[in-house]
């Protein structure tokens, strides 16, 4: 019903920056949030971000102060405004999309892209 496609991910100095992109297709119109979640080695995936349809956004607290994600609602893209990157956040980074896919009974479902590496490196 939804596809996800991440891109913008790639290798960058501590302190550098990055943004991120997503790009929703198939039945969109029924998306009523939108996150990016990371997942490094070893560990499990966490959230990042999340933005709903209408704008509110959520962070967790280590990105904080660092990262905005944003939301092009006419376009069906996401971003992930990353500065002042550090090496813990190394990661592969994967968008998320959560969608309603009935009314009766009311029913989500979560979408999730491929995921793109961002490698924060010396």
């Amino acid at each position: 019903q939804v596809q996800l496609v991440e891109s913008g991910g790639g290798l960058v100095q501590p302190g550098g920056s990055l943004r991120l992109s997503c790009a929703a297709s198939g039945i969109t119109d029924m998306i009523y949030e939108m996150g990016w979640y990371r997942q490094a080695p070893g560990k499990q995936r966490t959230l990042v971000a999340t933005i709903t349809s209408s704008g509110i956004t959520n962070y967790a607290d280590s990105v904080k102060g660092r990262f905005t994600i944003s939301r092009d609602n006419a376009k069906n893209t996401m971003y992930l405004q990353m500065n002042s990157l550090k090496p813990e956040d190394t990661a592969i980074y994967y968008c998320k999309a959560a969608a309603q896919v009935q009314l009766v009974p009311y029913q989500t479902a979560d979408y999730w892209g491929q995921g793109t590496q961002v490698t924060v490196s010396s």
